[in-house]
């Protein structure tokens, strides 16, 4: 068997050792294991989660040999969650594995319970009313859901959890914390020893561009009444001072310089997210607050303290022209700092920790740092209840979505797979399901609709025919190419649940493969 490092080795880049760890401790459940519940799992398995437990009552069909690539013909007449089982299994023997012959709508009406030993419940092709009932279930027992279906040419994916809190949120753009137009004391009087009127040419084109932004934003500050650029012709004339500075075309420390002037003419302080984070009602912790919004008090705490009005320095600077000896001296005053501030914030931890009568070194060091190091790019994640969305959604957003070309057809099937639910509760079979009846169900769905949407408050509005007419066309088929979609997007969100790295998806994904598109409704 492959070592773990070398097994997972480009997931580790990604998501690191202790994300890896994370996923490696996770128990999945799934209900269905049909293309889009197995796709899921697949994906999930190859990462190297902890261990799955597959939900499943029917036997192997015929039918499911054309869309499910873990069945073969021997295993025709078989119980399906065993085939599919037995097949992942091989896949990554070191992911445990097992199987419960049972129909998850009985098992969710039966014995609700049981889904509180899992990390995250992974439920695929349920109806609507078994959706609601699971996500009650899953909701007061703090076990992480995700919804996935694929029905024909079009398929959703929704997350349903209390809160999720995200500390490694990796986004994509963010600013470098270097503090160019804020430098605490030890970075001023580093830059205060050193010359940017220096004779030696060397010397002047090695001055790293931290310092030059730094000296020259003190320049500007003095001459401005301690405000920073911030007018088109501001930033034009500072940029001037830069160039001013150059003696020699091939400085490519003052060209670095302009380019990063940007990072200047940002305000001071923390940003709208972060103060969004200090402001909710949860920073107000209890005895029973999770160790995210402990570490969010300690935060808030430091920031009107020690932090003066910025949160803690990440303590790494980019790669830039410099001689080795200022760049190195550089990285030890920002890695003192970032130091200096995760002690601060660890002792404030620990103090609030003790105050609500819990043990102070129950947050471990490694978190509290990693929390520092991520603080200016902190996310919480909240979702509604599945019944609250479908009973009270936002009757402008939905009618808004219905007339809005841009989003008509991803809201016309998210009405669309609601009233499929409705249609095969009234008749037993979904619409287009069966051979010679398809006029009639055409009638019969659209009525469905209409129902639906007034019972929304949503009256004088509707979905089109030619939607209407494709979803009946689409026999509640799953197709192997649409299910695999679905199921790469639901693994992906659950990596990011377990792993609590990057930032989950707020709503319901639809997707649209007839437009190859791909939407998120937040209602």
């Amino acid at each position: 068997m492959a070592e773990p490092k070398a097994k997972y080795d480009r997931q580790l880049r990604i998501w690191g050792e202790h994300g890896q760890a994370a996923l490696e401790k996770a128990t999945i459940c799934l209900l269905n294991c049909g293309p889009t519940g197995s796709e899921t799992l697949k994906n999930l398995v190859l990462g190297g989660v902890g261990s799955i437990t597959v939900i499943d009552g029917s036997k192997v069909e015929p039918g499911d040999l054309g869309n499910n690539f873990m069945v073969d013909e021997s295993c025709v007449g078989q119980s399906k969650a065993k085939c599919v089982c037995t097949f992942l299994q091989e896949l990554n023997d070191a992911v445990k594995a097992k199987f419960i012959e049972e129909y998850p709508e009985a098992l969710i009406g039966s014995n609700p319970s049981f889904f509180s030993q899992f990390t995250i419940v992974v439920a695929t092709q349920l109806a609507e009313d078994s959706m609601i009932k699971l996500d009650k279930i899953c909701r007061e027992a703090n076990v992480l859901l995700i919804f996935a279906r694929s029905y024909g040419l079009t398929g959703f994916v929704r997350i349903s959890v209390k809160e999720h809190a995200v500390i490694e949120s990796k986004p994509d753009h963010f600013l470098d914390d270097l503090r160019l137009n804020n430098p605490w004391p030890e970075l001023k009087r580093f830059a205060e020893t050193i010359d940017l009127n220096v004779t030696d040419p060397v010397a002047h084109k090695h001055t790293p561009y931290v310092v030059i932004l730094v000296k020259i934003v003190e320049e500007w500050t003095k001459a401005h009444s301690g405000a920073l650029p911030s007018t088109r012709d501001e930033k034009k004339e500072f940029k001037e001072l830069l160039k001013a500075g150059m003696v020699a075309m091939d400085e490519d420390n003052y060209k670095e310089a302009i380019e990063a002037s940007f990072k200047v003419f940002a305000s001071r302080g923390i940003n709208s997210d972060l103060l969004r984070i200090m402001h909710d009602s949860c920073s107000e912790v209890e005895s029973n607050s999770s160790d995210f919004w402990v570490m969010v008090a300690a935060l808030k705490e430091f920031i009107a303290n020690e932090g003066g009005e910025e949160a803690p320095l990440e303590g790494s600077i980019p790669d830039m022209t410099s001689s080795t000896e200022l760049y190195v001296s550089l990285q030890k005053i920002y890695q003192a700092k970032a130091e200096a501030d995760f002690l601060a914030i660890q002792q404030r931890v620990k103090s609030i920790l003790k105050r609500i009568g819990r043990d102070p070194d129950s947050i471990s060091k490694e978190m509290i740092k990693s929390f520092c190091k991520n603080a200016r790019k902190l996310k919480i994640c909240r979702y509604r209840p599945i019944e609250d969305e479908f009973n009270n959604p936002s009757v402008a957003e939905l009618q808004k979505h219905l007339t809005d070309e841009e989003y008509s057809v991803a809201m016309g099937f998210y009405i669309l797979l609601r009233a499929v639910d409705r249609f095969a509760a009234n008749y037993n079979s979904f619409p287009g399901q069966f051979e010679g009846e398809m006029d009639e169900d055409i009638s019969r769905l659209k009525t469905a609709v209409v129902g639906l949407l007034s019972d929304l408050g949503c009256n004088g509005t509707t979905v089109t025919e030619d939607l209407i007419n494709e979803m009946c066309r689409f026999g509640a088929s799953e197709l192997h190419a649409v299910a695999a979609f679905i199921g790469g997007i639901a693994s992906q969100e659950v990596i990011k649940l377990i792993t609590k790295q990057f930032v989950p998806m707020v709503g319901t994904f639809i997707f649209n493969s007839i437009d190859q598109r791909s939407q998120l409704l937040v209602l």
